[in-house]
């Protein structure tokens, strides 16, 4: 299936993050069945609270179609979104949401907040959750076990 085939690209990008010391969150972009922009969490390597991967891969996208409107395009990002990138995933009129694993901690599609759903918003958010939720899951779990493990 497609869907397993995007969130497996989207994983090869949190691996990335990984190798980095970053938090292993990766995302993707499809427009027309392909991948139009790729990104991974860079906030420690940028030093920069809002680096992570929807935004940048939003920002990808963005300039390649040189619009700030994403319609009929689908993200695939290994985490649920948070506030932040919940609101900027409305704000660039993404179609399709796919992430894998939910975040009970800060998730803002279901998790802790349902901005992503809101119906006051101006845009609509298809959402669906769980592609391949335990590989997303395990690296994760992996990072922070480590992270723990390390003085």
């Amino acid at each position: 299936m497609q869907h397993t085939y995007f969130m497996q690209q989207a994983l090869k990008e949190a691996q990335k993050a990984y190798k980095k010391d970053e938090v292993p969150v990766g995302a993707i972009i499809v427009k027309n069945k392909k991948i139009i922009a790729r990104a991974h969490n860079l906030i420690k390597t940028k030093k920069d609270p809002t680096a992570h991967a929807e935004i940048l891969v939003i920002k990808k996208a963005s300039l390649k179609l040189k619009n700030e409107r994403l319609i009929d395009s689908d993200l695939y990002v290994t985490i649920e979104p948070c506030a932040m990138c919940a609101g900027a995933i409305i704000l660039a009129r993404i179609k399709n949401l796919f992430f894998g694993a939910k975040d009970p901690k800060t998730g803002a599609c279901g998790s802790v907040f349902d901005i992503i759903n809101n119906k006051k918003n101006n845009h609509t958010v298809n959402v669906t959750e769980g592609i391949l939720k335990d590989q997303c899951s395990d690296i994760l779990k992996k990072f922070f076990e480590r992270k723990r493990k390390t003085p």
